[in-house]
């Protein structure tokens, strides 16, 4: 006979079965996973755990299971496992200010100077991981697979484990270096390897989840939270609402109720880290005008972001980094189609919001509010980072501290004084094959510090992957094979002379070399 356990059934159930109607109410008591409290829900979590935690900046942060477990001091000694450690004391960072985290594995730092601080000084160690790898290690660890090959960090201090994971106090020694990765090749192309990981808990925000553990995402606030959910021994849910069993459609769980432990009732306010909104009236908006800058930096920018939209072509799938390449389609042709992908979980992503669109759950992967255009879709970390390592992304557009002339890029860290994090960008480059790199930038740093080099001093995010750099000078093209510069266009009134003086690397000038068309 076979026997389900949801309420509609039971009801049914012939008394043979059960011995007493009591009985039967003890199984729906039985298989609800409903706690009257956050506070409840984490009061046996131990330190010296593996706590995963789902979230985004603070888009889908399960900001009432961290509050709950920041009141309880006493649970220290926590690895913390997420893509960034919030921001100021909100998010993850109220339990890095409260002291009950050693270490976390994470992409990305950011703006959180506490965190990049306790890091430098060696209070708190760190294991940077590319945030595609990040996904993909929290959803292999809940599918049994215990380690897996990928391009991205080939060739990087990810590979090598250059990339300290503690410093001694005081940050001027090393005490616990970064762990070498096992290489191998496929194809004639280079891969590391990466070990699945599996939490002790998962601390989880959803948008719905009903009395089984059944679960709904909302939008972008999805990111890492379903494979890490999958990956822990105990999950703790908190849902924006929680909803009798039946309500929800099969067809639009996003996570199953048998990776769910405890759901409790999210009762913390949803933060917004960046708010960016465009004029009412205005597709492009005052956001775009104030991140052009002024006076001559507006200029110098406008020329870059002019110049970067010509790579932009009809119904094209592109992945744009924050700052300059995110204006780029505000200078295409009206009624030109692309497709924008954000690596936090969107296809389809659409300018600022004005006040009245502002969504917490809609933001890009600057953690800044965007919108939705019609025929978007949206999605988790795992599935945005399969789409850009398996080469499904037509071009990725991103900044640079330093990029070399065999194409390699550096932009995520300056070792022993600024740690950013690589985010996704070791993931965006990682097959330069299918999908084109094109690095946007000013030509020189700060006191005319060159950034185009014979080669990088900085620790690489990709290696051989740059196709076209695009400066407030001119374009470079970049022969990857050949692992060479050639100067295709030159802005109006820059002379080849003024690029010879502000490049630092050797270059071979194109015998058809134009005007950039800006």
């Amino acid at each position: 006979m076979l026997v389900s356990t949801s309420r509609r059934f039971l009801t049914r159930l012939p008394t043979r079965a059960f011995s007493t109607s009591s009985a039967r109410l003890d199984v729906k008591k039985t298989v609800s996973k409903i706690y009257p409290s956050a506070e409840e829900a984490v009061k046996d979590v131990k330190g010296d755990s593996i706590v995963l935690s789902g979230g985004f900046g603070l888009c889908g942060t399960a900001d009432t299971l961290i509050g709950a477990l920041a009141k309880r001091p006493e649970v220290k000694n926590l690895t913390c496992v997420s893509n960034n450690a919030g921001v100021g004391k909100m998010g993850l960072g109220a339990l890095l200010h409260s002291g009950q985290i050693s270490k976390m594995i994470s992409s990305y730092l950011g703006a959180n100077k506490h965190f990049e601080s306790l890091y430098l000084t060696g209070q708190v160690s760190l294991e940077l991981t590319p945030q595609g790898t990040l996904a993909e290690r929290c959803r292999a660890g809940g599918a049994g697979i215990p380690a897996f090959y990928t391009p991205a960090g080939y060739g990087t201090a990810v590979q090598t484990g250059e990339i300290p994971i503690k410093y001694k106090e005081g940050g001027k020694e090393v005490e616990v270096p970064g762990k070498p990765r096992e290489t191998r090749e496929f194809n004639g192309k280079g891969y590391l390897m990466e070990e699945a990981i599996k939490g002790d808990y998962a601390l989880v925000k959803v948008w719905k989840a009903d009395e089984y553990g059944n679960c709904v995402f909302r939008y972008a606030a999805q990111n890492f939270s379903g494979a890490m959910a999958r990956s822990a021994k105990m999950t703790i849910v908190e849902a924006e609402e929680i909803v009798p069993v039946g309500s929800l459609d099969p067809n639009n769980v996003h996570l199953p109720g048998i990776f769910v432990n405890r759901v409790v009732q999210s009762t913390a306010p949803k933060q917004i880290e960046i708010e960016v909104l465009r004029e009412e009236a205005s597709a492009g908006g005052s956001a775009s005008e104030a991140a052009m800058g002024k006076d001559e930096a507006r200029l110098r920018r406008e020329r870059i972001v002019k110049r970067a939209a010509k790579e932009l072509k009809e119904g094209m799938y592109v992945n744009l980094g924050i700052g300059m390449p995110m204006l780029a389609p505000s200078f295409l042709e009206p009624g030109t189609v692309i497709h924008m992908q954000s690596e936090n979980g969107i296809l389809g992503m659409g300018p600022y919001p004005t006040k009245s669109e502002v969504d917490p759950d809609i933001i890009n992967a600057g953690k800044e509010t965007v919108t939705l255009l019609p025929g978007a879709s949206t999605f988790d970390s795992a599935e945005s980072f399969s789409m850009i390592r398996g080469g499904h992304v037509d071009v990725s557009m991103l900044g640079a501290m330093q990029v070399s002339a065999s194409g390699d890029i550096a932009n995520y860290m300056i070792p022993g004084k600024m740690v950013k994090g690589m985010g996704g960008a070791m993931d965006l480059v990682s097959n330069p094959e299918q999908t084109k790199v094109v690095v946007v930038m000013d030509h020189v740093a700060k006191g005319g510090k060159h950034k185009i080099l014979d080669e990088c001093s900085l620790p690489l995010t990709g290696v051989n992957c740059v196709s076209t750099i695009i400066t407030d000078l001119c374009v470079f093209q970049v022969d990857r094979q050949a692992k060479k510069l050639i100067l295709t266009e030159l802005a109006a009134g820059v002379t080849e002379e003024d690029v010879r003086k502000a490049t630092g690397a050797k270059y071979e000038v194109s015998p058809d070399l134009v005007t950039m068309d800006a």
